[in-house]
C-alpha cells in the first residue's frame, strides 16, 4: 500500500539520499542541464527550487543555509552570482524536465533536466513563434498573396516578351530569306542580256 509515502527514496538510506541530491544540485547549478533518470530528477526538482527562491535574497544568512545543503563554496557562489539574477523576475519553476527515452542497459526512463532560463534553444523559438504571430494578425495573409500575384504577373509578362522577341526574329529571318532569293535572280539576268547581245553580233555577221 502507498500510505503516507511523501517523497521518493530511490532505493537509498537518508544520508546517501542526501548526498546524492547534493551532489546533483551541485552538478545542475554549475554545468545548468544534467541528464539522469525521470525519479531522480523529480526528486532533484523538489531540492533544488527552494536554493533557488532562497538565493534571491543575497545575505549571510541565506549563503549559509545553501551551504549547509551544499557544502561546495563554489556552487554556492555560482548560484547566487549568475543564477539568481537571471530568475529574479520568475516566480517559480526553475528546471525543466524533458524526456529523452529509455537507457539500454536497463531501459530506466532517462531525462534532461535544466535551468529554464539558461537555455537559449527555447527562448529563440518563443521569439520566432511570437514574431510570425504578430505578422500574421497584421495582415500577413494579404501580403503574401500579393506577393504571390505579383511574381505571377511578372512570370507572365517575362514569357509574353520572351515570345514577342522569338516572333520578331523569325520574321527577321524570313525577311533576310526573301530578300537573298531576290538579289540570285538580279545577278543572273546581266548573264543573259550579254549571251542576247552575243547571238545579235552572230546575226549581223
Amino acid at each position: 500500500m502507498r500510505h503516507k509515502k511523501s517523497f521518493n527514496h530511490l532505493g537509498r538510506k537518508a544520508g546517501h539520499r542526501r548526498a546524492m541530491l547534493a551532489n546533483m544540485a551541485c552538478s545542475l547549478i554549475e554545468h545548468k542541464r544534467i541528464v539522469t533518470t525521470v525519479a531522480k530528477a523529480k526528486a532533484l526538482r523538489g531540492y533544488i527550487e527552494p536554493m533557488i527562491t532562497r538565493s534571491k535574497t543575497d545575505s549571510t544568512h541565506s549563503r549559509r543555509i545553501v551551504f549547509k545543503q551544499l557544502q561546495s563554496k563554489d556552487a554556492v557562489s555560482e548560484l547566487f552570482r549568475s543564477v539568481a539574477p537571471k530568475v529574479a523576475d520568475r516566480p517559480g519553476g526553475y528546471t525543466r524536465i524533458i524526456k529523452t527515452g529509455f537507457r539500454q542497459g536497463d531501459a530506466a526512463e532517462m531525462c534532461l533536466i535544466e535551468l529554464v532560463d539558461f537555455n537559449e534553444v527555447y527562448g529563440k523559438e518563443e521569439k520566432s513563434a511570437k514574431t510570425k504571430t504578430r505578422r500574421s494578425r497584421r495582415g500577413g495573409g494579404s501580403k503574401k498573396s500579393t506577393d504571390n500575384k505579383a511574381t505571377e504577373k511578372a512570370a507572365a509578362e517575362s514569357g509574353s516578351d520572351q515570345k514577342e522577341e522569338k516572333a520578331t526574329e523569325a520574321k527577321t529571318e524570313s525577311k533576310k530569306a526573301e530578300e537573298k532569293k531576290e538579289e540570285k535572280p538580279k545577278k543572273e539576268a546581266p548573264k543573259s542580256e550579254a549571251k542576247d547581245d552575243k547571238k545579235d553580233d552572230k546575226s549581223s555577221e
